[in-house]
């Protein structure tokens, strides 16, 4: 099977990330590795689906680069093809299948749909258990669809981890302007105020003394200020004609509290919760009428056996 996908960066860049084991093992779709695995030799598990089905794999993976560069040497390879070798092996989590795979990827420099690198991908799969019952049509299409997926996370991959040693395409300054965002002396300042002139300076003047002045006015001005606002409803010494005794007597009580005791206090006067009616009452007639009772009926077997002596 042969398929091409595009990397939006240098060859260069992309073949020095393609020679990174664990790199490759993680933009590939579907893996979960271990955190104990050795350096380069990454071990993991695979969740591949092949038309309705999903095989699940525990094997390692390794890369190799062809004699014509060294790996990290991306200089030596701009604007040249270079080619990339990925080994991986494999056996069914639950089953007896096993499946191999030898992958050989050509990178070459590409223009469209932009600047970057095309992948040449040509590889063979070697497989039993579920795998070998899958059809041609059916294994393909996975395979394209998994090799379309990896380039996008490979592309992902670089921009969130850069390879050591490229600062982008763009040259190394910008890649630092970029990560370092912008600096204190290129955000914009606004500009000062213009000076005001005699007038205004009086006109704002008086505004703040008025504000002042309003700030000043104590909770005392407040009151009276209400009251002759509103003389009906005033709670003081001239309004008690007005106003309902109980509420006088509530106002009189808030003086000198605090605003949270106020809030807090019950209600009086009118608006005061009725008390629920005595349950001892009953209780009380009770424990009177039940002695009352007792003396009466004693009087009666007194007076029943007095009667009948006499007879």
């Amino acid at each position: 099977m042969e398929h091409e996908v595009y990397v939006p960066f240098p060859v260069g860049t992309v073949r020095q990330a393609l020679t990174e084991p664990e790199r490759v093992a993680r933009c590939v779709p579907g893996v979960q590795l271990d955190a104990d695995a050795a350096p380069r030799s990454p071990v993991g598990r695979l969740r591949l689906r092949i038309g309705s089905s999903t095989i699940t794999y525990r094997g390692t993976l390794t890369v190799s680069a062809a004699a014509d560069g060294r790996p990290g040497d991306a200089d030596a390879v701009d604007g040249a093809a270079a080619t990339v070798t990925v080994e991986a092996k494999g056996t069914e989590a639950r089953g007896d299948g096993s499946v191999a795979l030898t992958l050989a990827v050509r990178l070459s420099p590409a223009t469209e749909p932009g600047p970057g690198t095309t992948l040449t991908c040509s590889g063979t799969v070697h497989g039993d258990g579920r795998l070998a019952e899958a059809t041609d049509h059916a294994a393909e299409a996975a395979g394209r669809r998994l090799l379309d997926r990896f380039a996008e996370n490979l592309a992902a991959d670089l921009r969130k981890r850069p390879v050591e040693g490229q600062a982008g395409e763009d040259g190394p300054d910008r890649g630092a302007a970029e990560a370092t965002g912008p600096g204190v002396f290129d955000s914009e300042v606004p500009p000062s105020p213009a000076p005001l002139s005699d007038e205004d300076a009086v006109e704002a003047a008086d505004t703040d003394d008025a504000a002042d002045a309003v700030e000043d006015l104590d909770a005392t001005d407040a009151i009276h200020a209400a009251h002759d606002a509103h003389p009906e409803h005033a709670y003081g010494h001239d309004a008690d004609d007005l106003a309902p005794a109980e509420a006088a007597h509530a106002r009189r009580t808030m003086i000198g509290r605090s605003a949270e005791e106020v809030d807090h206090a019950p209600p009086r006067g009118r608006y005061a919760p009725v008390p629920p009616p005595e349950q001892n009452g009953t209780s009380a007639t009770l424990r009177w009428a039940a002695p009352a009772a007792a003396v009466v009926l004693a009087s009666a077997v007194v007076v029943g056996r007095v009667l009948r002596r006499r007879r």
